[in-house]
C-alpha cells in the first residue's frame, strides 16, 4: 500500500508538470491550471496524510480497515473523474457548435447574392441544393440535365461546394449553377444547411436535394414536387426501393433495408429508403427543422421532419450508380455505425 502511495503522488505531481508547462505555452487555461493544482494538492495529501481524510470519509461510512477507506477514495475519484469529463465534454461541444456557425456563416457569405437575386425574378421558385466534394467530373452534367423549370415554378440550381480540391465549384459555374464554396470541410449536412438556408434567404417555396454525383435524375423533380404542389404532403423522400435502381454492392443494398425498417419502428411510419439524399420540401416546413448533423445527414432530415409532424410520403424514383469518381462515403461498416449514432441522436432529442 505504501509504494501504491508513493506512485500516486508522485504521478499527481508529474501531472501537475505537465499542466505547468502547457499553461506557460498558453495551451491551457488559469482555471484549468487551477483545477489542477487542487487535485495534485488532494493526491498528494492523500499520499503523504490519508488520516487527513477520515473525518470526511466517516461521514459516508467509509472508515479505515477491510479497505473501507480504499473504496471511499476510488469512489470519489470516479465521481471526479466524470465531473472533469463532463466539462471536458461540454467545452469540446461548445468549441464545435461555434466552429460549425462559423463555417455555415463563411459559406452564406461568399455566396453571390447579387447573381442570386438577378436570376432569382419574380413568382414561385424551387431551389435545388447539391452538397458537392470532389465532383468536377459529374457536378457539370447534373446542372446541365436540371430543367429551367417544373409545373411553372422557376429551377435555380445552387452547388455547396465541401472545400473541394478537384474545380468541382468551377465546373458546377461554367454548367450555370450558383456556388458557395465552404472554407474548409465539414461534410454533406453541413453543407446542406447553408444551402438551406440560402434557399430560404431567396424565398424559396420548395427545396429540392440532389446528389451531385449522377445518382438522381435531375428529369424526375416533377415526381418529387408534385405531392407538395397537390397539398399531400410537406416533405417528400424519392424513394429506390418503389421505384428503379442500379444495383451496388450487397452489404450496402441490405444497410438501406435494415435502417429504414429501423427508423420505421422508432416513428412509426412506414419508411422504405431513409439513406435517399433525393427528396423536396415545403419551405415554411423545413424553417422548423432542426438539423446538427454534420456527416450523415439523411436521416436526419427526415426523422425531423416526421417529429415536426409534418406530413411525410414517399415517391418512386430511380437511382444510378456513380457516373464517375470516387465514392466518398467510408468502409460499409463505418457507414453503418455512424449512420446508425445520427438516426439515434435524432431520435432521441
Amino acid at each position: 500500500m505504501t509504494a501504491l502511495r508513493i506512485l500516486g503522488g508522485l504521478l499527481a505531481i508529474g501531472f501537475f508538470a505537465v499542466a505547468a508547462v502547457r499553461y506557460a505555452r498558453r495551451d491551457i487555461s488559469r482555471l484549468s491550471l487551477i483545477i489542477g493544482f487542487i487535485l495534485t494538492l488532494g493526491v498528494a495529501l492523500l499520499a503523504v496524510a490519508p488520516s487527513l481524510f477520515d473525518p470526511v470519509l466517516a461521514t459516508f461510512s467509509f472508515r479505515p480497515g477491510d479497505n473501507g477507506r480504499l473504496i471511499g477514495v476510488l469512489l470519489a475519484g470516479t465521481v471526479i473523474l466524470f465531473l472533469l469529463l463532463f466539462r471536458v465534454q461540454a467545452e469540446s461541444d461548445r468549441s464545435e457548435r461555434s466552429i460549425r456557425l462559423l463555417v455555415e456563416a463563411l459559406g452564406v457569405e461568399r455566396f453571390d447574392w447579387d447573381e442570386a437575386h438577378r436570376r432569382r425574378g419574380e413568382g414561385r421558385l424551387i431551389v435545388t441544393i447539391s452538397p458537392a466534394l470532389n465532383e468536377a467530373e459529374n457536378v457539370g452534367a447534373v446542372i446541365h440535365a436540371m430543367p429551367d423549370q417544373v409545373e411553372g415554378l422557376a429551377v435555380l440550381p445552387i452547388v455547396i461546394d465541401d472545400h473541394s480540391d478537384d474545380g468541382t465549384a468551377e465546373a458546377a459555374r461554367d454548367a450555370g449553377a450558383l456556388v458557395a464554396t465552404l472554407p474548409i470541410r465539414r461534410g454533406g449536412g453541413l453543407a446542406l444547411r447553408v444551402g438551406y438556408d440560402i434557399a430560404l434567404r431567396l424565398g424559396a417555396d420548395i427545396v429540392v436535394t440532389l446528389d451531385a454525383d449522377g445518382q438522381h435524375l435531375p428529369e424526375e423533380l416533377p415526381v418529387l414536387i408534385k405531392p407538395i404542389l397537390e397539398d399531400q404532403a410537406d416533405h417528400v423522400n424519392g424513394s429506390r426501393m418503389l421505384g428503379e435502381f442500379e444495383r451496388g454492392p450487397l452489404i450496402r443494398h441490405l444497410g438501406v433495408h435494415f435502417f429504414s425498417w429501423v427508423v420505421t419502428l422508432l416513428t412509426g411510419q412506414r419508411v422504405t429508403d431513409i439513406s435517399s439524399g433525393y427528396r423536396a420540401t415545403r419551405a415554411d416546413v423545413l424553417r422548423r427543422l432542426i438539423l446538427e448533423q454534420d456527416q450523415f445527414w439523411t436521416s436526419e432530415v427526415t426523422i425531423e421532419a416526421l417529429r415536426q409532424h409534418a406530413r411525410v410520403l414517399e415517391v418512386p424514383v430511380t437511382f444510378l450508380t456513380r457516373r464517375g469518381g470516387e465514392s466518398k462515403k467510408p468502409k460499409s461498416l463505418r457507414y453503418g455505425w455512424h449512420f446508425t449514432k445520427a438516426i439515434g441522436k435524432t431520435w432521441l432529442r
